[in-house]
Protein backbone atom coordinates (compact mmCIF):
# COMPACT_ATOMS: atom_id res chain seq x y z
CA UNK A 1 0.00 0.00 0.00
CA UNK A 2 2.84 2.40 0.83
CA UNK A 3 4.40 1.67 -2.54
CA UNK A 4 1.17 2.73 -4.27
CA UNK A 5 0.34 5.84 -2.24
CA UNK A 6 3.86 6.84 -1.10
CA UNK A 7 4.84 9.18 -3.97
CA UNK A 8 1.48 11.02 -4.12
CA UNK A 9 1.48 11.30 -0.33
CA UNK A 10 4.98 12.72 -0.34
CA UNK A 11 3.95 15.29 -2.94
CA UNK A 12 0.94 16.30 -0.84
CA UNK A 13 3.04 16.63 2.32
CA UNK A 14 5.61 18.71 0.43
CA UNK A 15 2.85 20.94 -0.92
CA UNK A 16 1.44 21.55 2.55
CA UNK A 17 4.90 22.32 3.93
CA UNK A 18 5.72 24.71 1.10
CA UNK A 19 2.35 26.46 1.41
CA UNK A 20 2.86 26.91 5.16
CA UNK A 21 6.42 28.23 4.97
CA UNK A 22 6.81 30.05 1.67
CA UNK A 23 6.23 33.78 1.52
CA UNK A 24 4.45 35.53 -0.13
CA UNK A 25 1.39 33.46 0.61
CA UNK A 26 0.13 33.39 -2.99
CA UNK A 27 3.38 31.72 -4.10
CA UNK A 28 3.00 28.99 -1.47
CA UNK A 29 -0.60 28.39 -2.49
CA UNK A 30 0.41 28.22 -6.15
CA UNK A 31 2.99 25.53 -5.34
CA UNK A 32 0.41 23.66 -3.26
CA UNK A 33 -2.07 23.60 -6.15
CA UNK A 34 0.61 22.37 -8.58
CA UNK A 35 1.79 19.62 -6.24
CA UNK A 36 -1.77 18.49 -5.48
CA UNK A 37 -2.46 18.27 -9.23
CA UNK A 38 0.71 16.24 -9.79
CA UNK A 39 -0.13 13.95 -6.87
CA UNK A 40 -3.61 13.29 -8.26
CA UNK A 41 -2.22 12.40 -11.68
CA UNK A 42 0.34 10.00 -10.18
CA UNK A 43 -2.13 8.35 -7.81
CA UNK A 44 -4.14 5.23 -8.63
CA UNK A 45 -7.22 7.47 -8.76
CA UNK A 46 -6.21 8.65 -12.26
CA UNK A 47 -6.91 5.18 -13.62
CA UNK A 48 -10.20 3.39 -14.10
CA UNK A 49 -11.05 1.06 -11.23
CA UNK A 50 -8.71 -1.90 -11.10
CA UNK A 51 -9.94 -5.46 -11.14
CA UNK A 52 -8.05 -8.65 -10.43
CA UNK A 53 -6.36 -10.52 -13.25
CA UNK A 54 -8.82 -13.42 -12.89
CA UNK A 55 -11.82 -11.07 -13.12
CA UNK A 56 -10.31 -9.28 -16.13
CA UNK A 57 -9.63 -12.52 -18.00
CA UNK A 58 -13.13 -13.84 -17.30
CA UNK A 59 -14.88 -10.59 -18.24
CA UNK A 60 -12.59 -9.95 -21.21
CA UNK A 61 -13.35 -13.38 -22.64
CA UNK A 62 -17.06 -12.68 -22.28
CA UNK A 63 -17.22 -9.19 -23.79
CA UNK A 64 -14.00 -8.94 -25.85
CA UNK A 65 -12.43 -6.03 -23.95
CA UNK A 66 -8.64 -5.88 -23.68
CA UNK A 67 -6.84 -6.17 -20.34
CA UNK A 68 -4.24 -3.52 -19.48
CA UNK A 69 -1.69 -4.42 -16.80
CA UNK A 70 -0.26 -1.31 -15.11
CA UNK A 71 1.32 -0.06 -11.89
CA UNK A 72 1.15 3.29 -10.08
CA UNK A 73 4.01 5.68 -10.79
CA UNK A 74 4.72 4.22 -14.24
CA UNK A 75 5.12 7.12 -16.66
CA UNK A 76 4.35 4.92 -19.67
CA UNK A 77 1.11 3.73 -18.04
CA UNK A 78 0.19 7.31 -17.25
CA UNK A 79 0.91 8.39 -20.83
CA UNK A 80 -1.24 5.56 -22.17
CA UNK A 81 -4.07 6.37 -19.77
CA UNK A 82 -4.06 10.10 -20.51
CA UNK A 83 -3.81 9.66 -24.29
CA UNK A 84 -6.73 7.20 -24.31
CA UNK A 85 -8.98 9.62 -22.48
CA UNK A 86 -12.48 8.29 -21.89
CA UNK A 87 -11.78 5.31 -24.14
CA UNK A 88 -9.65 3.88 -21.31
CA UNK A 89 -12.86 2.84 -19.57
CA UNK A 90 -13.47 0.31 -22.34
CA UNK A 91 -10.55 -1.81 -21.09
CA UNK A 92 -10.00 -3.72 -17.87
CA UNK A 93 -7.09 -2.33 -15.82
CA UNK A 94 -5.12 -4.62 -13.51
CA UNK A 95 -2.74 -3.07 -10.99
CA UNK A 96 0.17 -5.52 -10.81
CA UNK A 97 1.28 -4.15 -7.42
CA UNK A 98 -2.10 -5.10 -5.94
CA UNK A 99 -2.55 -8.41 -7.73
CA UNK A 100 0.22 -11.06 -7.64
CA UNK A 101 -1.55 -13.07 -10.36
CA UNK A 102 -1.45 -10.01 -12.63
CA UNK A 103 2.26 -9.53 -11.93
CA UNK A 104 2.89 -13.20 -12.76
CA UNK A 105 0.98 -12.81 -16.02
CA UNK A 106 3.10 -9.82 -17.02
CA UNK A 107 6.33 -11.68 -16.13
CA UNK A 108 5.22 -14.61 -18.29
CA UNK A 109 4.55 -12.31 -21.24
CA UNK A 110 7.62 -10.06 -20.84
CA UNK A 111 10.25 -12.74 -20.35
CA UNK A 112 10.48 -12.50 -16.57
CA UNK A 113 10.26 -8.71 -16.33
CA UNK A 114 7.36 -6.70 -14.94
CA UNK A 115 7.28 -4.35 -17.92
CA UNK A 116 4.11 -2.29 -18.02
CA UNK A 117 1.86 -1.31 -19.61
CA UNK A 118 1.19 -4.73 -21.03
CA UNK A 119 -2.01 -5.24 -23.00
CA UNK A 120 -3.67 -8.60 -23.64
CA UNK A 121 -6.45 -8.69 -26.21
CA UNK A 122 -9.42 -11.07 -26.02
CA UNK A 123 -7.86 -13.29 -28.72
CA UNK A 124 -4.74 -13.76 -26.53
CA UNK A 125 -2.48 -11.34 -28.40
CA UNK A 126 -0.16 -9.62 -25.94
CA UNK A 127 1.75 -6.37 -26.52
CA UNK A 128 4.24 -4.80 -24.13
CA UNK A 129 4.23 -0.98 -24.01
CA UNK A 130 1.84 -0.38 -26.91
CA UNK A 131 1.30 3.02 -28.44
CA UNK A 132 -1.93 4.77 -27.44
CA UNK A 133 -3.08 4.83 -31.07
CA UNK A 134 -2.68 1.07 -31.39
CA UNK A 135 -4.78 0.41 -28.30
CA UNK A 136 -7.37 3.04 -29.25
CA UNK A 137 -8.03 1.21 -32.54
CA UNK A 138 -8.52 -2.07 -30.62
CA UNK A 139 -10.94 -0.43 -28.20
CA UNK A 140 -13.22 0.67 -31.04
CA UNK A 141 -15.93 3.27 -30.64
Amino acid sequence: MLRIWGPPGLLLATGVYVAATLRPLWLGITWLVLLVALASVLSPLAFPGSVTAAQARRRGAADGRPVVYWRPGCTYCLRLRLRLGRAARRAYWVNIWSDPDGAATVRAIAGGNETVPTVVLADGTAVVNPTPGWLRTRLGR
